[in-house]
């Protein structure tokens, strides 16, 4: 049977919460800590385990930033975002931007390997998309102009 785990970005704290805490109801997306609280799903970031490992056994989640591995890799300085269904067409874990003719994570990830080197909260400076904003950003944006500079 397939493995089927989250984890949770906390978008105001900028931390994920620790998984083995949390109550998912995937029916109405609230979140509940088992220690006591309760999350809407506008308050944090669900993202689901792709199934797979990188080079290093460390498990593959939506949103995590990626690096293709190998020394024959035309594309050795690019970093890729994990989304799932990108385009609409293709129900799957894929890389976002990824032009190929085949899946993406796919590809990589059987024919070089990759690596997970960080996620779109705390890394997307390392995307060449320019046209990226992440919730966090916004989040962040609120918080400042509610609180008065950085937080």
């Amino acid at each position: 049977m397939r493995e089927i785990n989250f984890r949770v970005w906390k978008k105001y704290t900028q931390k994920y919460l620790n998984a083995d805490e949390l109550l998912i109801n995937l029916s109405n997306g609230n979140i509940q800590n088992l220690a006591g609280g309760m999350f809407r799903p506008t308050d944090v970031v669900l993202e689901q385990y792709t199934g797979l490992k990188d080079k290093n056994g460390v498990e593959i989640y939506e949103n995590d930033v990626v690096k293709p591995l190998g020394e024959d890799v035309d594309f050795e300085d690019e970093y890729y975002q994990i989304v799932y269904n990108e385009t609409g067409d293709y129900p799957a874990f894929d890389l976002k931007g990824w032009t190929g003719e085949v899946n993406g994570i796919s590809e990589l990830s059987l024919t070089y390997g990759i690596e997970v080197i960080g996620n779109v909260h705390q890394s997307a400076n390392l995307l060449n998309d320019t046209n990226h904003i992440s919730p966090d950003d916004i989040c962040n944006d609120i918080h400042e102009f509610l609180h008065g500079g950085d937080k």
